[in-house]
């Protein structure tokens, strides 16, 4: 009985010792100061007027065309006061957006998000493949026309109608910001953003969690 005591406290020291050891298996994330950065304007993008009634006949006509709607999101981080900050899109000074939007029939992932990025925050000339879209962070599904998105899909559910991909894009320590004139580039601190659904929406006040597996390095130039 003492023998076999004493080796279960040998195991037990041992585990504690593990743990103690452990290695932080955290990806690294490099950013950069919003200083770094240049900020400009283009021409407006045209926005469709509708109610939500309009909006949930289009999707529904949209579905039955092209199927389930799938959308590709940027997350992208800067710093400043020595915190990490998420840049959003503002639209009509109230609605808040990641960069990103919907994927054309056929298109990648990848493809789309890079044109979408060109489209909203390059110049009219820009590269689209100067985007470094990374690994994707989350999926948020619609499982009907008139819910919410969720971050997960029920075995229930077998046709959604819509799936929101968020993806990590690394910047480089300079580049041009281009910006519609009816749209706003704001940089807002992820302690803001944290589970602040009314403000933010469920999409956007999720990425603070998505990013628990990053380590935040901020570079200073």
């Amino acid at each position: 009985m003492g023998d076999d005591h004493m080796g279960v406290e040998a195991d037990a020291e041992a585990a504690t010792s593990d743990r103690s050891g452990s290695v932080d298996h955290r990806q690294e994330l490099d950013i950069y100061p919003l200083s770094c950065y240049y900020f400009g304007s283009k021409e407006a993008i045209v926005f469709k007027e509708e109610t939500l009634s309009d909006r949930i006949n289009r999707m529904k006509s949209n579905y039955a065309t092209y199927g389930l709607r799938t959308s590709v999101e940027a997350v992208i981080l800067v710093e400043l006061f020595k915190h990490p900050h998420l840049l959003l899109l503002q639209a009509r000074n109230s609605i808040f957006m990641l960069p990103g939007g919907r994927l054309r029939p056929g298109e990648s992932d990848v493809d789309g998000l890079r044109r979408k990025l060109s489209r909203k925050l390059s110049a009219e000339d820009g590269n689209e493949t100067e985007w470094e879209v990374g690994e994707c962070l989350g999926m948020w599904w619609r499982h009907d026309f008139e819910t919410s998105l969720y971050p997960f899909l029920p075995p229930n559910v077998k046709k959604p109608k819509e799936c929101t991909k968020l993806f990590l894009v690394r910047l480089p320590e300079s580049r041009k910001f281009i910006v519609p004139q009816n749209l706003k580039l704001l940089a807002v601190p992820l302690t803001q953003v944290h589970e602040n659904h009314k403000t933010y929406g469920p999409v956007i006040s999720g990425v603070p969690e998505s990013l628990s597996k990053f380590s935040i390095n901020i570079i200073d130039t």
